[in-house]
């Protein structure tokens, strides 16, 4: 707490019986099964120990207690217990306070508060223990190779597995508490010397003028504080559950902000090409990875174009080579193939939609039945023409290419857009649409980022990274995107 807060704060009083008092009316000591204090007399003095129960580990507390209690064995003046049970307290974070807002703010996040009567002053002992799973792989960032553990609910286990892989005495995690009644901790991780101070600076300011009551959703309400997003469908931050990732960006210069309870992780700044990259192509050699990458690409081009190309050769076939004249419904059909289209796109997402919520069990079975019976028979009854179920299903497989969930949902949007566009202007629209749509990502800035960096404004050099995986020797600039203070990567052998 500031210092020119401190007079305006409620000090803690000198009587244990009164800060009691206070805890049941600020806390609901008493009403909260949840909220306790264990009271105990060392040197014929109170002694209070406030807690919440499921967030501590109680093993600590009972160690705590019993270097507590032998007191009585070994002392018999109580003018200086305060002192003593200082001394004493078996932990390595131990942190005096004086005001009662600090109090309940830290034994609301699981620490115990310890008071001794006669004494203004309470002593705070981290002994939290949230209930969390144990790190693993993420669902949505599978790789053949590499490791399994990944970012959970627990801010603590996040900041310990971004360490254990950067060992550097200038790697620094800024904690911010945000809510004025969730009071969610996050953290802002940087390398001291690589990343912008401006853009720590920058982060720091936004989440410090967060005003809201709450924040249940996490990083996802962190996000639209921080880049005021409004109604635009393209991620502007990449979210990573991997903690190898989180520890790649931060040698590159980016800023993570780590959310309590969340298991993702928000990487800033980060343009267009940050979202369409996967751990996997790092796992394997340069030539496979370059590979797999451009595989990826493909996907993630036919996802946004791929039908809308189609359906403009469909409205004009003579814009068909005679080597692929063959493309287009051989028979007509009672509905339009641009109402078709839209049918099996939004029906590929309730799909979608319904797996997520479907047991595991029960979901394998469900997208056999949806992808043979649904399809073949809505085939058969002359609902759809096959080509519609061929290329909706390939543009589907394109946006589950795509690394970033976010951004494969964005792609999405824009591919309905602009089949629209093409529906309603023929085969000018295709070419107006698509001009559009890149002047659109052309406009978007993340923190101040170009969103189509390197390609706009163009970088040779950086562009060449993207569409070639390097190898890690020869990578020894840092992206001047975001503009580090440190741009080697390796030192330099003088």
């Amino acid at each position: 707490m500031p210092k020119n807060d401190l007079s305006r704060a409620t000090l803690i009083p000198s009587k244990l019986t009164d800060f009691e008092e206070i805890m049941k009316q600020r806390v609901g000591l008493g009403t909260s099964f949840d909220l306790g204090v264990r009271r105990l007399k060392l040197v014929k003095k109170p002694v209070h120990i406030y807690y919440v129960n499921g967030l501590c580990d109680t093993g600590f507390i009972i160690q705590i207690m019993e270097e507590l209690v032998e007191i009585n064995d070994n002392e018999t003046f109580s003018n200086k217990l305060y002192e003593i049970v200082q001394n004493r307290l078996v932990h390595q974070s131990v942190e005096p306070v004086e005001t009662v807002d600090e109090v309940v703010d830290q034994v609301l996040s699981g620490l115990i508060a310890l008071l001794v009567e006669g004494e203004k002053k309470a002593l705070i002992v981290d002994v939290r223990s949230y209930p969390c799973r144990t790190p693993q792989e993420p669902d949505t960032e599978k790789v053949v190779r590499g490791s399994r553990d990944g970012y959970v609910e627990n801010i603590i286990v996040n900041t310990a597995l971004t360490r254990r892989r950067i060992r550097d005495e200038r790697l620094r995690f800024e904690m911010i508490k945000v809510g004025e009644r969730s009071k969610t901790d996050i953290a802002i991780a940087y390398i001291e010397d690589v990343a912008n101070p401006n853009l720590v600076n920058v982060l720091k300011k936004e989440l410090q003028n967060i005003k809201i009551d709450g924040l249940t959703m996490s990083d996802k309400s962190v996000e639209e504080f921080i880049v005021k997003q409004g109604f635009n469908p393209y991620p502007l931050v990449r979210y990573t559950e991997r903690a190898d990732v989180g520890a790649t960006h931060l040698l590159e210069g980016h800023v993570l902000i780590i959310v309590d309870t969340s298991p993702s992780v928000i990487i800033t700044p980060t343009t267009f090409f940050h979202h369409v990259q996967h751990a996997e192509e790092y796992r394997q050699s340069p030539a496979v990875g370059t590979y797999v990458r451009w595989v990826r690409f493909i996907g993630i081009l036919a996802s946004i174009f791929f039908i809308p190309l189609w359906f403009t050769m469909v409205l004009d076939p003579s814009l068909l080579p005679d080597a692929i004249s063959f493309v287009g419904p051989d028979k007509k059909s009672n509905i339009p193939v641009i109402l078709q289209l839209f049918i099996a796109d939004i029906g590929i997402e309730f799909l979608r939609i319904a797996a997520i919520h479907t047991p595991t069990p029960l979901s394998t079975a469900m997208g056999l039945i949806a992808a043979v019976l649904m399809g073949q028979i809505a085939i058969d009854v002359g609902l759809f023409v096959p080509e519609v179920i061929l290329y909706v299903a390939v543009a589907a497989i394109g946006t589950f290419a795509t690394p970033s969930y976010e951004l494969g949902i964005a792609n999405k949007m824009a591919r309905l857009i602009l089949l629209a566009v093409v529906a309603i202007f023929g085969v000018p629209g295709l070419l107006i649409g698509s001009s559009l749509f890149i002047l659109f990502l052309i406009r978007i800035r993340s923190l101040d980022t170009p969103y189509l960096w390197p390609f706009i404004p163009f970088n040779p050099s950086a562009f060449m990274q993207i569409l070639v995986r390097q190898s890690v020797p020869g990578t020894k600039i840092r992206p001047s995107i975001v503009q580090p203070r440190n741009r080697y990567k390796q030192p330099s052998n003088s």
